[in-house]
């Protein structure tokens, strides 16, 4: 199946550096199974609420909603609902376009290692899946942004995101029965989130998808992060190693004596 072409979806030039932060537990796994990891993308509501939905001030502007009117709070809650229950059939990979690391992005996704490609790589791993696949890099805010497309807000971040610097894989796997009505209660008022309590998901909606890669293709080098240790080297090497195949390990180029340590870190965060 090839990768699905969107308006909202822009790719870079193929020799653009991609890089994906991943603490050792992940890395272990990519390299054990050499399969990609896709979350389900209404999961991470955990760490932004607003993940695959518009703003609520621009749905109001898109469907002409009048905020304080309760018709057009009950129409903007039942918009809401339906994009986020959409969401549950998307399952997202995410990539950084690498432009130089940042201590940030490592207390955040890494305290393990980066690994590096390039997009031209990422598509050609991607492209003989049988799924429908979406790649594209995410857009911040919305001042841009025109219409109402449910691809377009699941491209689209908050500003606050714009440090990430997302390159983002979705993976479509709709739940052939979903009525996307789970939102609405015993009395027939449409809430603004599914009410997964009282309507489950059905058992077969995963909550991630594995997908078999071709490392060695996908690969170009793997970057420890600032705090790795030497043990932790060792054991990357190992794992290289055993994949018979080439890859640079190089420590971040942020270690030094005066690199703050992680607890450091988020000390200076809370």
């Amino acid at each position: 199946m090839p990768i699905i072409s969107h308006p909202a979806c822009v790719h870079p030039p193929d020799d653009t550096v991609i890089c994906r932060f991943l603490d050792f537990p992940k890395f272990r796994d990519l390299f054990a199974n050499e399969e990609l990891y896709l979350r389900r993308t209404d999961l991470f509501k955990e760490t932004d609420p607003n993940e695959a939905l518009a703003s609520d001030e621009y749905v109001r502007a898109a469907r002409s909603l009048r905020r304080y009117d309760i018709h057009d709070e009950v129409t903007l809650n039942n918009d809401q609902a339906f994009s986020r229950q959409v969401s549950e059939s998307y399952f997202i990979n995410c990539w950084q376009l690498f432009e130089g690391e940042t201590l940030e992005m490592w207390k955040t996704y890494g305290q393990g290692v980066a690994v590096l490609s390039r997009f031209g790589l990422l598509k050609s791993a991607l492209a003989p899946m049988l799924d429908d696949i979406l790649l594209g890099i995410v857009r911040y805010g919305e001042k841009d942004m025109t219409g109402y497309n449910l691809i377009q807000f699941l491209f689209t971040k908050r500003r606050y995101f714009e440090k990430e610097r997302e390159l983002r894989v979705v993976l479509t796997c709709y739940d052939p029965v979903a009525g996307m009505n789970r939102h609405f209660d015993e009395n027939n008022f449409p809430h603004r989130e599914p009410l997964d309590e009282i309507n489950v998901l059905h058992p077969w909606v995963h909550p991630c998808k594995r997908r078999r890669i071709d490392l060695k293709g996908l690969v170009t080098g793997i970057r420890l992060s600032p705090w790795a240790q030497e043990e932790e080297h060792e054991e990357v090497k190992t794992w290289v190693k055993n994949k018979t195949f080439e890859c640079p390990i190089t420590h971040s180029e942020l270690t030094s004596p005066l690199t703050p340590t992680l607890e450091e870190l988020r000390r200076i965060g809370a």
